[in-house]
């Protein structure tokens, strides 16, 4: 293993965590369990195979010198390096808690506990059940360490052995003079005039989606470090049935849920819906399918506002799929969503005083997170014991009250929700939401 510099949009996630507010994404797996023994058993098997998988190794190192050694063509003052822990210890990272009664509720204490910097940025907590018939596994993830792909592909590399795609082998770099090479310049003028004005491009779009907003107060909050967790897990068939009679794709059905869900949610809770069109997020992998490299975050996004204040199911489904298209026909490389980019065009010593800066700026950008992250359709295992949920989770931006996070996993459809808990105390109310918003969906469908 060798040591890599932080690509920028890395080293920003690094730089805006704060002890209240954590940047860790997460996974909560629930396993079938096959003896009383089934959780310790499995917290055994993690910390075992942990030692085994290279980057579950590395840790994040702060670099404060303009030149490094070990990086001699990296002039990363104030940046950071991703390089492996001499002093690995796997059982420093797996724990195994007593039985509970409610996984989610187990989740969301264990969410709001920021991961110890100093070691590789990751945990997996092992939560058997009171009944004795299941047990829940969550992984946490620094978004420095990894973003969705990136660490599916770490948690699968700890399940049992099973016949999974090869990842395709990272292209060989070749070393770099101190300038580049004389014959490649025009192209990096053009390269660099392209970026400059997508970026220009990209801050116009963002300041464009500020005019005009129209939130709500229940989507903004200030933020407590605290962190409630709550999941809601649909038949993906129900899904096909309104996307084959409505039209669209899968995601626009399961973003328009969730706008649904916040009208009746924020109806419900007494703060009304009537002109509320929220800002949504919805990240894009710029990664390839089938590969996990090169390691930390390539992601861009899409924004669009929820049409929260339609009273029609099918009317704000039809308003996602026409933003969403027109999102897509302009690519993830431009307009406000594609903020992330920016990260790219800022120097390491910029992210790093200007961490606190942007980590404030983020409810100015958008409202929720609503984020796809997606699973392998094989069943997994863990010590003989079938994993049948799994509830993506999403870091919580600064000011913002809920963030949502969504796979489809064997024939189901997962909606893995945090949400500070100070400010959201019915998160539950917003679960039930979800589920009767696919229900109300469905009966809009039917002739």
């Amino acid at each position: 293993m060798t040591s890599d510099l932080l690509a920028p949009l890395d080293l920003a996630f690094w730089n805006i965590e704060s002890a209240e507010h954590p940047m860790h994404l997460g996974a909560l797996g629930i396993f079938a369990a096959n003896s009383p023994a089934a959780a310790a058993h499995a917290a055994d098997l993690l910390a075992a195979r942990a030692a085994g998988v290279p980057g579950l190794r590395m840790r994040i190192r702060d670099i404060w010198q303009p030149f490094d050694l070990r990086q001699p063509l990296a002039f990363a003052f104030g940046g950071a390096t991703r390089e492996p822990a001499t002093d690995f210890e796997p059982f420093d990272h797996i724990r195994l808690h007593a039985p509970v009664a409610d996984f989610h509720a187990a989740a969301g204490a264990i969410m709001q506990r920021p991961l110890e910097r100093g070691k590789p940025p990751w945990e997996a907590h092992v939560v058997p059940g009171v009944d004795g018939t299941s047990f829940a596994v969550l992984f946490k993830f620094h978004h420095a360490l990894a973003d969705g792909l990136r660490a599916l592909t770490l948690a699968a590399a700890l399940m049992d052995p099973m016949d999974m795609p090869t990842p395709r082998p990272r292209p060989k770099e070749t070393s770099r003079g101190l300038l580049p090479d004389v014959r490649k310049l025009p192209g990096l003028v053009r390269g660099t005039l392209s970026d400059v004005g997508r970026a220009l491009d990209i801050g116009a779009s963002v300041a464009r989606a500020t005019w005009g907003v129209r939130s709500s107060a229940a989507l903004v909050s200030e933020s407590t470090g605290t962190r409630r967790v709550a999941g809601v897990n649909v038949d993906l068939d129900e899904i096909h049935k309104i996307r084959k009679s409505a039209g669209g794709t899968v995601n626009d059905v399961l973003i328009a849920i969730v706008a649904g869900a916040l009208r009746r949610w924020l109806d419900e809770r007494g703060d009304g819906s009537e002109g509320v069109a929220p800002r949504a997020l919805i990240p894009v992998s710029r990664r390839r399918p089938r590969t996990a490299h090169p390691q930390g975050n390539r992601l861009s996004g899409y924004l669009i506002r929820l049409p929260v204040d339609d009273p029609d199911p099918l009317g704000r489904l039809s308003t996602v799929r026409t933003a969403m298209n027109r999102n897509k026909d302009a690519g993830p490389n431009r307009g406000a969503g594609a903020v992330a980019l920016l990260a790219d065009h800022v120097p390491a010593l910029g992210h790093r005083l200007g961490g606190p800066v942007v980590g404030q700026a983020a409810r100015l950008l958008f409202d929720i997170l609503v984020t796809s992250v997606p699973l392998p359709s094989l069943g997994m295992k863990l010590g003989g014991c079938q994993l049948t949920e799994v509830y993506p989770l999403a870091p919580l931006a600064r000011g913002q009250s809920l963030a949502v996070a969504v796979s489809t996993f064997r024939g189901r459809v997962h909606y893995g929700l945090v949400a500070d808990a100070e400010a959201v105390p019915d998160l539950d109310r917003f679960a039930k939401s979800l589920t009767a918003e696919v229900e109300e969906l469905l009966a809009a469908c039917t002739p």
